[in-house]
């Protein structure tokens, strides 16, 4: 007798489709499409430019035996339900899987979700709907825009100015950003000017400063005036002018978007966006909950809406009267500032806030535990009652002069309970008692010079918040940008702070020039908003490609006719060319830098870059290095190869195995840090 046929669902990731599979029971299968399956070429622009920008779209390299399995699969299914992400991205996975697996697109065969819980996983699956074709149109405009950019005008770059460059649509406009930033910093002149401040004694010390003149503004630009103002104010008392004091409330914060999250990570937790993102995908997909197995943690995180369901209102508004009493409870409503393509999805929250981080440590990484804590914390602030402060401003009068004393002190914490930022969590800052016309004797009255500083450059926190300020790119897409900034070399990382390098400014200089239009955020934004429109109201997505590729083709045109080659100072290596003799230089392509024979075209040798890493090789003694695989991927070899093949994919440390004498590696997981290079010793400190 044969096997009934079960359900088939397909999601994009083995983690999700575990979670998922956990729910549904023994009616449906679940597998992965491990990603996209079908997509542009790599080898060929792979966009019909004659043929009304048609996409000339294939199977991905790799994915032949999933594409296979996918297909025996859907064969022997009964129904098929397509899983993929609710953005997009995923609306495109699934038209493409509708196409390979014969699936009528128009048939109830999409379903979606925004948490992987239970309850919304079986909810989708009551109300299938067919694929969502504008959906899918504004992810192929992003996409095919994108390749017209990257690939026309990339190659433009290898041969004016190096191998291994890079531009894009969004990627542009961000780099010259950072540029401008860097520029307005160089071009900066200080302004000096000064402040004066009493210090007073009542109680406790308190400090007032010196703001106004005759009931105006007063700016102090330099020693002359501050030490004439000193003198004037010898010869008056101080008297205390007025009081006012007020009650105050600050507000929480909306839930988290994908944007506020990667901000906020960045600054709370040094995360980078990319980790950011990797991290909160784990949390997403499902995590390993001792006693509870798989369970999605948090909700979609590729959103920028602070919408929240009625039903996580109600699950927050149980657990903070539960776990704070009635009075922490907020119950706030938030709305986004613009209406957003992307407002079918909610606010990033905890898919069961009864979940507290503290409860699931046990379960998480250290990395997943404090993402999570950092996401939970939002979420329950956002839903909780205002911090309840009182603030008194008391002005003290010299003359004609105007001092200004600020005190405040916390009444009712509210959602600063689980929720606060640096500046909520200062000390009170309390006057002591004044009364009205009293008179005050400072301890000592002193003038401060100041000068005016610079902008500050961007950290990745910084550059995301501006991206979304000028509209430009999507907050799903600032983690590749940083990342693909930093390894072009255009960027580099100090201190949190990015850098452009010279690198960075020619490709800008040039971009500025002969592309104004990729570069300039005003364009980019509007460009943004075009192909949202395809999303929202049904435009024809080849006209916006049409449009834009009819100014681009010329610009293409003239900058290869006009730009010069731009040739850098050649950086030698120090070594000769084992081959003909002449020096090494420093190059750079696709996977970084490398060292090339400066006698190219004659002598093509090449050679790996080395850095050794001060580990000795255990079979030979020689100097352990870090190398890269063909495919780019980092590993570490011995410096003695072929001779010696010894080498590890983590990177070693000076230090034995105290079970085996092998070199420990460095593998961070949640209960270790480095573990035995051998595979068959499971020993991990």
């Amino acid at each position: 007798m044969a096997a009934a046929k079960k359900i088939l669902v397909i999601v994009e990731s083995p983690s999700k489709a575990k979670t998922i599979g956990k729910f549904l029971g023994s009616h449906y299968k679940v597998v992965a499409s491990v990603g996209h399956v079908r997509d542009l070429p790599k080898s060929k622009l792979g966009i019909d430019i004659e043929n009304d920008f048609e996409p000339q779209y294939i199977s991905i390299r790799g994915k032949g035996d999933v594409i296979k399995e996918l297909k025996k699969e859907a064969k022997n299914a009964s129904k098929i339900y397509l899983a993929t992400d609710p953005d997009r991205e995923g609306e495109a996975i699934s038209w493409h899987l509708a196409f390979l697996l014969g699936i009528d697109q128009d048939s109830p065969c999409r379903i979606v979700f925004n948490e992987i819980t239970e309850r919304a996983v079986k909810e989708a699956i009551k109300n299938p709907r067919p694929v969502d074709i504008s959906l899918v149109d504004a992810q192929q405009a992003r996409r095919v825009l994108d390749r017209l950019v990257g690939y026309q005008i990339s190659p433009l770059l290898w041969r004016k100015i190096r191998r291994g460059l890079s531009a894009g649509r969004v990627q542009s406009a961000a780099l010259k950003i950072i540029c401008d930033r860097e520029n307005e910093i160089k071009n900066f002149k200080p302004q000096e000017f000064w402040t004066i401040e009493a210090e007073f004694k009542k109680d406790k010390k308190f400090t007032a400063k010196l703001t106004e003149y005759k009931g105006k503004k007063l700016a102090i630009d330099n020693k002359e005036q501050n030490d004439k103002i000193l003198a004037d104010l010898k010869e008056n008392p101080y008297i205390v002018k007025s009081l006012d004091e007020k009650d105050r409330k600050r507000n929480p914060a909306a839930p988290f978007t994908t944007s506020s999250l990667q901000q906020d990570a960045s600054n709370k937790l040094n995360f980078s966006t990319r980790k950011t993102m990797l991290v909160a995908q784990q949390l997403y997909e499902g995590v390993e909950v001792k006693g509870r197995g798989t369970v999605g943690l948090v909700s979609y995180i590729r959103t920028d809406s602070v919408r929240i369901s009625e039903e996580a209102r109600e699950a927050s508004k149980a657990y903070i009267i539960g776990h704070m009493g009635q009075e922490y409870y907020g119950g706030n409503v938030y709305t986004n500032r613009k209406k957003d393509v992307q407002d079918a999805h909610e606010a990033i929250r905890p898919s069961h806030v009864e979940m507290s981080p503290e409860d699931i440590k046990d379960s998480l990484s250290k990395d997943q535990y404090n993402l999570y804590r950092l996401i939970w914390n939002r979420f329950v602030a956002s839903q909780m009652a205002p911090a309840k402060f009182k603030a008194v401003n008391g002005v003290i009068a010299n003359g004609d002069y105007d001092f200004k004393a600020t005190g405040s002190k916390l009444l009712f914490d509210g959602f600063l309970k689980v929720y606060s930022s640096a500046k909520e969590g200062e000390e009170d800052k309390w006057l002591p008692h004044l009364d009205k016309g009293e008179n005050l004797i400072p301890e000592k009255v002193e003038g401060q010079q100041n000068f005016t500083q610079p902008p500050a450059r961007f950290t990745e926190a910084s550059l995301v918040k501006d991206l979304e300020e000028k509209d430009i790119g999507r907050p799903s897409t600032y983690a590749p940008i940083v990342a693909t900034l930093m390894d072009r070399k255009y960027i580099k990382k100090e201190k949190k702070t990015l850098i452009p390098t010279d690198l960075g400014f020619i490709v800008t200089k040039m971009m500025e020039h002969y592309f104004k239009e990729i570069v300039d955020a005003g364009f980019t934004a509007q460009m943004e908003e075009n192909l949202d429109d395809i999303e929202v109201k049904g435009v024809r997505w080849k006209n916006v490609i049409e449009e834009f590729y009819g100014t681009l083709k010329e610009e293409l045109e003239v900058a290869d006719k006009e730009i010069e080659k731009v040739e850098f100072e050649v950086e030698l290596t120090g070594e000769m060319c084992e081959k003909c003799g002449k020096p090494m230089a420093i190059k750079h392509g696709r996977f970084g830098a490398f060292a090339a024979c400066t006698g190219y075209p004659e002598c093509k040798n090449t050679k790996p870059l080395v850095q050794t890493i001060d580990v000795k090789c255990p079979k030979c003694g020689k100097d352990i290095v870090m190398r890269r695989s063909k495919k780019g991927r980092v590993f570490y070899g011995c410096s003695g190869y072929p001779e010696c093949t010894q080498s590890y994919w983590n990177k070693p440390i000076d230090k034995k195995c105290p079970k085996c004498g092998s070199l420990l590696v460095e593998k961070k997981t949640k209960t270790s840090q480095y573990a035995c290079s051998n595979s068959e010793c499971d020993y991990k400190e």
